[in-house]
């Protein structure tokens, strides 16, 4: 996989085709495969004057819908139970969550800090980790955990690509 930024008037087109719409505060690519498909989108941190809810999107079609397959099958509640049992599986998640936090709000523009502040919305900066989770010891969204994990790597997108195999999906875009 190939790190990248701004999108090709081609990847857009992509972009366009996986999310089924037109991007809405779309960065730039965050990951996208050997082929140039992108994988995972990097997300502003204000769109309209409201919080993106994440700063990375998971925009591949096929990883996207084995997640949901995952997520259906109830990985979440286990997923969960095992950050309640595994000191160490939980110690890395929350330091996940922290450079999570920090990784966003270091890409966040002066300006867009001093619109943010005066909104009001800097708690949900500092506070809400990856997926907008206020609860760091759980799990909101597979979705964006595994974005997350492809951007910068992460103790949750470890076991999905242990027990699911799901980094095979995105050599295959």
């Amino acid at each position: 996989m190939i790190k990248a930024s701004k999108p090709t008037e081609q990847q857009f087109e992509i972009i366009r085709q996986q999310l089924g719409r037109e991007p809405r505060g779309l960065a730039g690519i965050a990951v996208q495969n050997e082929q140039g498909v992108p994988l995972v989108l990097k997300m502003d941190a204000l769109v309209d004057d409201k919080p993106f809810p994440t700063l990375f999107w998971l925009s591949s079609k096929d990883i996207y819908q084995a997640i949901a397959e995952i997520e259906t099958a109830g990985t979440v509640k286990l997923l969960e139970q095992e950050l309640q049992d595994n000191q160490a599986l939980r110690e890395a998640h929350l330091a996940d969550q922290q450079r999570y936090v920090d990784l966003r709000w270091s890409t966040v523009s002066d300006e867009q800090k001093a619109r943010i502040e005066s909104l009001g919305f800097t708690p949900l900066y500092s506070q809400y980790g990856i997926g907008g989770i206020s609860q760091w010891d759980k799990i909101r969204c597979l979705h964006m955990q595994y974005a997350y994990h492809l951007a910068e790597g992460s103790a949750i997108g470890q076991i999905l690509d242990e027990r699911f195999d799901l980094a095979s999906l995105s050599a295959q875009q």
